[in-house]
């Protein structure tokens, strides 16, 4: 298929996310703005990050789609299982898993009243596929007919169309979708933000727009962005969708600094943090108690390898940097044991992950990856360990795997290459890295293909990694309309990946967040949903 879904997609979306987290994290600016949190007037006030944009096809951040995600209602949406399931949405169906039959719920409404229906969405597609507009998540719709006429790869080209040939409005309420080629996994894709609708009013002003989004989810706009300080939202009197509010409100205020966010969190001036920083970790497990939020996320880091350098061409020297690298070790020392040292390619919360998948080769033993490092013929010249300087944890424990490096394999000359946070994914499009290199990737929907396709594929992955079996998998997976089926293919490609380890999983990240003594049934998901803020009780 021919598809922009793969390493660019994830360096401007999640990959591009966390970094900006870690990066906020690190930095010791102070908060913007400084009013307590509203518990009484029944609704409540979390922390985040500042969005970039709030126009839903205008940005791939995850502090964007914690707004967005309350003010739009997709036509599908992930339960707490991961499952995509419809919302605004009746069905969404097809035979071959090339042409899909959306049916899209009757009776919706935007904010501003004006009705919700399928020429909604396919104008709101349309805009965010088309070229020229510039929109962020532009190659999301990349997987649709007709969107290469509307991005000629020559940038100074004329587009040959400026609507998606693949989506056709066929009813109020129907939209007929064909796409490039049988893809299964269509209906996670539609769980993701940019596929949200937009009405007239969004379409004329598109900047208006994005200081005042306005939606056909449960919460509406309070007025407009007030950036850099906040983002309030107040329950749609008008809402008839599945996730009614349980509150009044929220709002999102913005941090350049989460240790002021959770120094904030402590005093009850916010009533929900998502992400507290790792240094206050174990004191946040002490102070909040039964209000410290914890649990696994889909977010993995991974150690990859230059496999246009000869000198990482062998397998047996990848497997035996795999098998010397300590991965319970290091989530105790650099991480107070609360991360989750990976078995497979997939973290635990996605379908398909299977419990030490990875087997000996993800497990640390010295002495077996010695010989499979001198069976190899051992390694020449520098080893070069490239990483971003968005978070310190990642030097530290870059400098345990050097150790081990030095200690087991006998790697003596080693050299730390920290590259700042703006320019590490550039850097690795180009592939100007010379030895392994820090890489994670947070899925945009909760689907194996997502992680496999995206990071692995011959035709998108960083490490220069070629195996035509594999891809021959994730193509016929992706065909495969019964989702145990797919599931059965896409581990048989994530065999083929773990044997050839041209990428090592490391680690699952934990998620750790807090809430103040005011709001109740916080959940915060690890999926693009976070938190749950419909069901957030007011006291």
């Amino acid at each position: 298929m021919t598809s922009l879904r793969g390493a660019g997609r994830g360096v401007r979306g999640k990959a591009a996310g966390i970094a900006a987290v870690a990066l906020a994290a690190s930095l010791g600016l102070s908060a913007c703005g400084g009013d307590s949190a509203g518990a009484s007037d029944g609704t409540f006030t979390v922390g985040h990050p500042e969005p970039d944009h709030l126009m839903p096809a205008n940005t791939t951040s995850s502090y964007s789609f914690d707004v967005i995600s309350e003010v739009f209602d997709n036509l599908m949406t992930l339960d707490q299982n991961g499952k995509a399931v419809p919302l605004a949405a009746e069905s969404v169906d097809s035979g071959d898993q090339e042409v899909w039959t959306i049916k899209v719920r009757p009776g919706q409404k935007f904010h501003n009243g004006e009705p919700v229906t399928a020429q909604s969405f396919a104008d709101a597609w349309n805009h965010a596929a088309y070229g020229p507009n510039g929109m962020s998540a532009n190659d999301y719709f990349s997987d649709i007919e007709g969107y290469e006429a509307m991005n000629p790869e020559d940038e100074n080209a004329e587009p040959e169309a400026d609507t998606l040939s693949g989506v056709e409005v066929t009813g109020q309420n129907t939209l007929k979708v064909t796409l490039n080629a049988p893809f299964s996994q269509f209906p996670q894709l539609l769980t993701y933000p940019a596929y949200a609708p937009m009405p007239k009013a969004g379409l004329k002003d598109p900047k208006a727009f994005d200081d005042h989004p306005i939606g056909n989810g449960p919460y509406m706009m309070d007025g407009d962005w007030e950036r850099n300080k906040q983002i309030k939202l107040v329950a749609f009197p008008g809402y008839t969708g599945a996730r009614k509010p349980k509150n009044k409100g929220m709002t999102w205020k913005s941090y350049s600094s989460a240790d002021t966010a959770y120094t904030d969190l402590r005093a009850g001036r916010i009533d929900v943090l998502q992400t507290i920083p790792s240094g206050k970790v174990p004191e946040a497990e002490k102070v909040l108690g039964d209000r410290f939020i914890t649990g696994e996320m889909g977010t993995i880091d991974y150690l990859g390898f230059p496999l246009f350098d000869k000198r990482f061409a062998d397998p047996d020297l990848r497997r035996a940097i795999s098998m010397v690298i300590d991965r319970e070790g290091i989530n105790k020392a650099v991480y107070n044991g609360d991360y989750f040292p990976a078995d497979s390619l997939l973290p635990s919360i996605i379908e398909g992950h299977r419990d030490n998948a990875c087997g000996e080769l993800c497990t640390y033993d010295p002495g077996k990856a010695k010989q499979l490092f001198d069976k190899a013929g051992g390694f020449e010249g520098t080893m070069e360990l490239y990483f971003s300087n968005a978070q310190p944890t990642y030097a530290q424990w870059m400098r345990i795997v050097a150790n081990s490096l030095r200690d087991n394999l006998g790697i003596q000359d080693i050299e730390f290459r920290q590259v700042p946070a703006s320019d590490y994914f550039s850097m690795l499009r180009a592939r100007e890295e010379k030895g392994p290199y820090r890489q994670n990737w947070e899925a945009d929907y909760p689907s194996a293909q997502n992680y496999l396709e995206n990071m692995w594929h011959s035709s998108d992955n960083r490490m220069g990694w070629k195996n035509e079996e594999f891809d021959d998998l994730i193509a016929k997976a992706n065909r495969t309309a019964d989702q145990q089926e797919a599931v059965k293919l896409y581990n048989q490609a994530e065999d083929i990946a773990i044997r050839e380890m041209p990428m090592i999983p490391l680690w699952t990240w934990a998620r750790q967040g807090g809430r103040s003594d005011d709001v109740e049934n916080v959940t915060i998901t690890p999926y693009s949903t976070g938190l749950l803020g419909h069901e957030v009780t007011v006291k």
